[in-house]
């Protein structure tokens, strides 16, 4: 996904069909294997394969795997481990088949994130944790991102994919400018006497990324809002490294996949981590996932792609999604044997990435709020529009909804709190919003 003219965004609907009109619904054999060394013992990770959940009259199969770096402490990529997979199943409808819940991922991602933020925060506890969460379900790959551990692939046709975002502020542009935006500080640890040392951070705090699940004490700019990429393999598959930064901060992708290239997943993650350890010494805790998604027929020890030039790393990553027309795709796309980008979105604002403008009906439900699922009460309710500087076009029924706990929330990270203008325009939806379902 190099650049926009070469990769194009693909309706799931238009991929969706060629896969049943070949017959390629088979699913692939996922294989995985992991190596880590510790400094710290902050390094979490989670390895669910044949998840399962109900379809209609059968059984539908998925995969998950997360990568969980903790800092200033290990409980909330402990807490992360065991809450966040339930938060965003939580958030998806359960009636959905098969396009529709692979299409409903990423909002219930965003959902998942900030509620585990939210609920972890309730327990004052400072600490904090990067994420790097993938979920498989047949040759789709989503991947959902905070902070700075990363996750690449590597086709069998061998171009190599970068399925996170890197929220370091020392090379995120857009997410200093956040920041700021939102009331925090950007810059380097003073010394004294006008000498600035280290990576940029944000202050108060301290903190060199600028999301996060967990640091509640660095201001709520740092935000849990994931980075969330989704893409759909060919039916020859590929190879998934996801490591955290003591990893990524010795090697480039091509070099980690070059030095594990025709091993075993075990063998695999293995080698990367002493290549890692090796080249920079064992600063930090490293640990690395390596899964492969393989065709049934093919023997799971190795992988031969040739070698590919990485292009393009962080226009990549934060390039904006294509609009070509869904007709379009049906006449360009009709072989399969290439990696499709399906959606990518990593901007911090809820109300962008919870739009109702969404093709799974009844993805958000009227009373139930659209982040942590409580039930709310019609008076209750806040459009997640609410305080939207659009106000011509802000309707009291224009959902999703949320809770007044998560409106905090929401409000808080960017920046805002109800006050002046701001508290009355909340105060004119929920009125209205009551209005609407009592009259």
């Amino acid at each position: 996904m190099s650049t926009r003219s070469e990769h194009h965004t693909v309706p799931l609907s238009v991929l969706l069909k060629r896969e049943l009109a070949i017959e390629k619904i088979e699913r692939p054999e996922i294989v995985h294997g992991q190596a880590s060394q510790s400094k710290k013992g902050e390094d979490f990770t989670l390895l669910k394969t044949e998840c399962e959940r109900v379809v209609g009259d059968g059984v539908s199969t998925y995969s998950v795997f997360g990568l969980f770096d903790g800092h200033n402490g290990s409980a909330a990529a402990i807490y992360a481990k065991e809450n966040l997979l339930n938060n965003v199943l939580a958030a998806i409808p359960s009636d959905l088949n098969r396009d529709e819940w692979i299409a409903a991922l990423p909002r219930a991602l965003v959902a998942g994130f900030v509620k585990t933020d939210k609920d972890f925060q309730a327990k004052a506890q400072t600490s904090g944790t990067t994420v790097t969460f993938m979920i498989i379900e047949g040759w789709v790959l989503t991947v959902a991102s905070v902070g700075d551990s990363r996750c690449t692939l590597e086709s069998s046709e061998g171009g190599i994919y970068y399925l996170s975002a890197d929220h370091r502020l020392e090379s995120n542009e857009e997410e200093r400018e956040r920041i700021i935006a939102s009331g925090g500080e950007v810059g380097r640890l003073n010394t004294g006497g006008g000498a600035e040392i280290g990576p940029l951070r944000c202050w108060p705090g301290g903190l060199c990324l600028s999301r996060s699940i967990g640091d509640m004490d660095v201001g709520e700019f740092i935000v849990p809002v994931p980075y969330v990429k989704q893409v759909k393999l060919s039916s020859t598959g590929g190879r998934v490294i996801i490591s955290s930064d003591g990893v990524w901060d010795a090697l480039s992708a091509e070099t980690a996949y070059d030095c594990c290239r025709g091993m075993p997943v075990e063998t695999a993650a293995a080698q990367i981590v002493k290549e890692a350890v090796q080249s920079k010494g064992l600063r930090d805790d490293t640990t690395c996932i390596v899964i492969d998604v393989l065709p049934r027929e093919k023997p799971s020890t190795a992988l031969p792609p040739p070698k590919k030039q990485v292009k393009g790393m962080f226009k990549s990553m934060f390039r904006k999604r294509s609009s070509e027309s869904s007709s379009h795709f049906e006449r360009e796309y009709n072989e399969p044997d290439v990696v499709e980008e399906l959606f990518e979105e990593g901007s911090a604002m809820l109300s962008e990435r919870l739009d109702s403008k969404y093709p799974v009906c009844n993805m958000f439900k009227l009373f139930v709020c659209a982040i942590c699922q409580i039930e709310i009460q019609p008076r209750e309710g806040v459009s997640i529009y609410a305080g939207s500087s659009n106000r011509g076009k802000l309707r009291a029924w224009d959902g999703p909804f949320l809770c007044l706990g998560c409106t905090e929330k929401k409000e808080a990270m960017e920046g805002k709190r109800p006050s002046g203008d701001t508290a009355a325009e909340v105060t004119s939806v929920l009125f209205n919003y009551t209005s609407l379902w009592v009259h």
